[in-house]
C-alpha cells in the first residue's frame, strides 16, 4: 500500500495594508454577503492602526486569503473580524489569524478578548470554543439579515 502524502501550503501573514484592501474587500462580501463592512470602515480601521487596532493578512503563494482584525483599548480587546476564503478554511488559516491576535492582545496588554459570532455559524463558534472563548450572551437581531450574534469572551489571564 501506497502512503499518501498532503501537504499544506505555506501561510506567511502579515500586518495589513491600505494596498491590500482591494483583496480583501472582495473576500469580505464573499464571506459576509448580508453584512459587508464597506471599503471606508475598512480604512477607518486601517486609520487607527497602530494605535488602538492590529489587522492581518494571511497569504498563500502570493495571494491574500484571509484576514483578522483587533481593537485593543485598556485591558479589553474585541476580535472586529476575522475571515477566510472558502476554498482555504480547514487549513489552519483561521487558527494562525485568531492567534495573531490573542498574541497582539496579549502584548497590548488586555486581559480580556471579545467578539460576536453569528449564531448561524457553528464552525465558527465551534474554533473560538477551542480558543479558550466562552458564551456569555445573545444579542437578539444584531446582524443586518436579523440574524442573532453569539456574544463571547476569553481570558487571557488563565
Amino acid at each position: 500500500m501506497t502512503e499518501h502524502v498532503v501537504s499544506r501550503p505555506e501561510v506567511a501573514l502579515r500586518q495589513m495594508t491600505y494596498d491590500d484592501l482591494p483583496a480583501v474587500m472582495e473576500i469580505e462580501r464573499t464571506t459576509f454577503p448580508t453584512d459587508a463592512w464597506s471599503e471606508a470602515m475598512m480604512r477607518g480601521e486601517l486609520a487607527d492602526q497602530p494605535r488602538t487596532r492590529h489587522y492581518v493578512v494571511a497569504e498563500v503563494g502570493g495571494r491574500i486569503v484571509g484576514y483578522a482584525g483587533l481593537a485593543a483599548a485598556g485591558d479589553q480587546a474585541d476580535v472586529q473580524t476575522i475571515a477566510v476564503l472558502a476554498e482555504h478554511r480547514r487549513n489552519g488559516i483561521g487558527t494562525a489569524l485568531m492567534e495573531a491576535l490573542l498574541t497582539e492582545a496579549v502584548r497590548r496588554g488586555a486581559v480580556s478578548v471579545f467578539l460576536e459570532v453569528r449564531a448561524d455559524n457553528p464552525p465558527a463558534q465551534a474554533m473560538y470554543e477551542r480558543f479558550g472563548f466562552r458564551r456569555l450572551g445573545v444579542r437578539r437581531r444584531y446582524y443586518d439579515d436579523g440574524t442573532d450574534a453569539i456574544t463571547m469572551v476569553k481570558d487571557l489571564r488563565a
